[in-house]
C-alpha cells in the first residue's frame, strides 16, 4: 500500500524521513557533496603517501611512461623518423644514415631496449598502488555492509515491537468492545 502511495506521489515531492532528520532532494544533494569530498580526500591522502613512497627513479619513470604513451611523444617520434628519412633520402644534402638506415634501426633498438624497463616498472608501481586502493575499497564497502546489517537489525526489531504493539492495541480494541 505505501508503495501505491509513492507512486501517485511525484519524484520531488518524496521525503524519507529516518533518525528525525527529514531528507529530500536537497538533503540528498548535500550528501552527495560530502560522499564526493570524502572520496577526494582518501585519493589525495594515496596520492601524498604514493609520493612520498616513491623515490626519483620511480617518479621518473612514471613521467617517462607518462609521455612515452601519449599522443605528444606519437607526434614528435612520427616527425623525427619523417625528418631522418627524408634528410638522409635528398640528393643534395649530406647523408650520415644512407638507407637502409642502420643507424637509425640502431638508435631505435636503444629506445626499446631502455623504453621497455621503464614502462614495466611504472606499471608494477601502478599495479600495486591499484591493489591498495582495492584494499581500502574492500575495508570501506566491508564496513558499509557491516552498518547496513546493523541498521537491517534494527529494522527487524522495530517491526517485532510495531507488531506486538499492533496486536496489543487490537486486544484492548476488542476489549473496548466487548465492554460496551
Amino acid at each position: 500500500m505505501a508503495q501505491e502511495n509513492a507512486k501517485k506521489v511525484p519524484p520531488e515531492d518524496v521525503t524519507i524521513n529516518g533518525f528525525g532528520i527529514e531528507l529530500n532532494d536537497k538533503h540528498k544533494g548535500r550528501i552527495d557533496k560530502y560522499v564526493e569530498l570524502y572520496e577526494k580526500r582518501i585519493v589525495a591522502h594515496l596520492d601524498e603517501e604514493y609520493s612520498k613512497q616513491t623515490g626519483l627513479g620511480g617518479k621518473l619513470a612514471d613521467r617517462i611512461a607518462t609521455f612515452g604513451g601519449s599522443w605528444t611523444f606519437i607526434i614528435y617520434f612520427t616527425c623525427f623518423l619523417a625528418l631522418w628519412i627524408i634528410w638522409n633520402l635528398l640528393s643534395f644534402t649530406r647523408h650520415f644514415d644512407s638507407p637502409p638506415f642502420i643507424l637509425l634501426n640502431l638508435c631505435l633498438s636503444f629506445l626499446s631496449a631502455f623504453q621497455a624497463p621503464v614502462i614495466m616498472m611504472s606499471q608494477n608501481r601502478q599495479a600495486a598502488r591499484d591493489k591498495h586502493e582495492a584494499i581500502i575499497d574492500f575495508a570501506i564497502n566491508y564496513k558499509a555492509e557491516q552498518e547496513i546489517d546493523d541498521v537491517q537489525g534494527h529494522l527487524h526489531r522495530i517491526e517485532t515491537e510495531l507488531q506486538e504493539l499492533k496486536s496489543l492495541l487490537m486486544n484492548q480494541q476488542e476489549k473496548s468492545k466487548e465492554s460496551e
